[in-house]
């Protein structure tokens, strides 16, 4: 709460001239603020709350996030890729010691911002289900995960893939599928109520909130998920549409676009 000090909300410039509220936007901070909870519920949760939805304000936001010491940055939005934001945005999601997630999309094959960029982890979904086997789910691609190759951003030297000479989407996922959801509590408009939400918005804090459990966000980056990548699961059933290299839309053994490395199994890889 906010009077124990474990939660703090701000504007995107750090003080309380809050925007008007929206309805829209309060489902999403609900959805966020309990995925944090839920998978980290020791963190201290910063909640700040952008102007509009441009992406200069959107990207003050997450200045200021850092500047009030966040060392794990979640964005659950996202727009068209454009050589002019992949630019002159770009510096807004350039944080070194701390991790920013991203949600890849929920429209399917295709590349959005912030997610492209290769300062982020960014993140794609999945469809999770309960089974009867050692794990006691099955999981694979969720088909509205975003993923694919960057026509702007260069690539990280981590990443390794031969289907994409820039950056390509996503790096890892968690459950995204609506209709294999999450349980979230609203209050706005509501008076108090129970929903179940979907999409990358609820795979971005749920990675954003296992790194915070994990502890090592000032010293790791993306490349520390692709060096420890048989800490997860690896997701090789399910797509999110058609492509020309498979592998950039339909997950398999190994590194795939929709879903990245895999999902978390623990927090050995962050």
């Amino acid at each position: 709460t906010t009077a124990n000090g474990c939660f703090k909300k701000v504007d995107e410039s750090g003080g309380t001239q809050y925007p008007q509220a929206d309805s829209g936007w309060a489902a999403e901070i609900s959805l966020d603020l309990d995925m944090a909870s839920a998978i980290a519920p020791n963190s201290h949760i910063l909640l700040v709350e952008a102007t509009s939805s441009s992406f200069e304000d959107l990207g003050q936001a997450v200045n200021t996030a850092v500047s009030l010491g966040a060392n794990v940055v979640s964005n659950s939005y996202g727009g068209s890729e454009d050589a002019y934001d992949a630019s002159s945005m770009a510096h807004y999601f350039n944080h070194p010691g701390v991790v920013i997630t991203a949600s890849s999309g929920d429209s399917g094959y295709g590349v959005q911002l912030p997610a492209a960029y290769n300062t982020v982890i960014a993140v794609g979904g999945t469809s999770l289900s309960p089974a009867n086997n050692a794990r006691g789910w099955t999981e694979k691609a969720w088909n509205g995960a975003g993923s694919g190759c960057s026509k702007y951003v260069s690539k990280p030297t981590w990443q390794k893939d031969s289907g994409c000479k820039k950056r390509t989407v996503a790096d890892v996922s968690a459950i995204a599928d609506p209709y294999t959801g999450v349980a979230v509590y609203d209050t706005y408009q509501s008076g108090g109520t129970w929903f179940v939400y979907g999409g990358t918005s609820v795979s971005s804090p749920i990675i954003a909130s296992v790194y915070a459990l994990a502890g090592n966000a000032a010293t790791v980056n993306g490349s520390y998920l692709y060096s420890h990548a048989a800490n997860l699961n690896d997701v090789t059933s399910g797509s999110n549409g058609r492509c020309s290299i498979s592998y950039l839309c339909t997950a398999g053994k190994g590194y795939d676009g929709p879903t990245g490395l895999g999902t978390p199994n623990g927090v050995g890889a962050f």
